[in-house]
This record gives C-alpha cells, structure tokens and sequence, in this order.
C-alpha cells in the first residue's frame, strides 16, 4: 500500500439476541450447549451496518436495538475507501438478498451479511462459532421442529 493510502480498522460487534437465555435453556430445549444467539454487525468508517428488516447504518455503533455487544471482534484494517464500500452497499441492496422478505433464520441471516461485508473489507471470514450455529441447532430434533414452526422466516 503506498503512503497516501489511508487504512481504516474493521470491527464485528457481536450481541446475543437472547440476552443470556440460550445459555440457561438451550441444553433443556435442544439438547446442545449454546452460549447465546449471536446477531452481528460490522463497524468501519465510524458506522455501524447491521440487518434489521434491511441493511442498517447507524452513526454511532454500540447504540441499536440490540443492546450492548457482548463482545467485538477485530477483523484487521481495510483499505477500501469509504466510496467504494458504499458502492458495495449499494450493490448489496440492488441483490435484495438482504431485505425482509429474502430474510431466512437459519439461511440468510444477519450473521450471513457481517461475513460478506468483513470479507469484502479486511479479506477475513465471520468466525464458525457464530456463522454455523443455524445448522448445529438444525442438527438437533427440535431445531427441526423449531424450523418447522417458524418457517425458515423471522425479520
């Protein structure tokens, strides 16, 4: 990278939507430890870009409906402008894979969005323990059912 290129740090605030719950009733219901149920977002350029019913922006990350993030993930630098990025955001609307009617709990989700923005930025993949829980509560019997139940679908 030469010098006038200006390197910009990539977080992924992890939250559990559960608020602890999982943790104390996931062994009872599914029969798996699960130590929450992560939702997650990426934080670049001073910005927060999350999923909720559609990609989200907020100007002051750690301030969303989600809470406090339980933790944050350090995915490195990007040397991705900002234009650029919103670009790639906008080619990310154009897909409508990530609205709410393309969102699916298990397959397509807000775990699903992090992993492509992070890849995208920094070259890095959202770690396995968050971006494969939906199919370790699907290997269970009643992640079927619970599939079953919802329908794949929860905005």
């Amino acid at each position: 990278m030469s010098e006038d290129e200006e390197a910009f740090p990539v977080k992924v605030y992890v939250y559990d939507i559960s608020r602890g719950l999982a943790a104390v009733y996931a062994p009872m219901v599914l029969g798996i430890q699960l130590d929450a149920i992560y939702h997650t977002s990426v934080v670049v350029y001073g910005k927060e870009y999350y999923i909720d019913q559609g990609i989200k922006t907020t100007t002051s990350p750690g301030t969303t409906k989600y809470g406090v993030p339980r933790e944050v993930i350090d995915l490195g630098e990007t040397y991705v402008t900002e234009d650029i990025f919103n670009e790639f955001m906008g080619e990310l609307n154009q897909e409508f894979k990530y609205t709410a009617l393309a969102y699916d709990l298990f397959d397509n989700n807000c775990n699903h969005f992090t992993d492509k923005v992070g890849e995208f930025l920094s070259g890095k993949n959202l770690e396995d323990r968050i971006l494969k829980l939906p199919q370790q509560v699907l290997a269970t019997p009643n992640g079927q059912f619970l599939r079953q139940m919802l329908g794949g679908q929860i905005a």
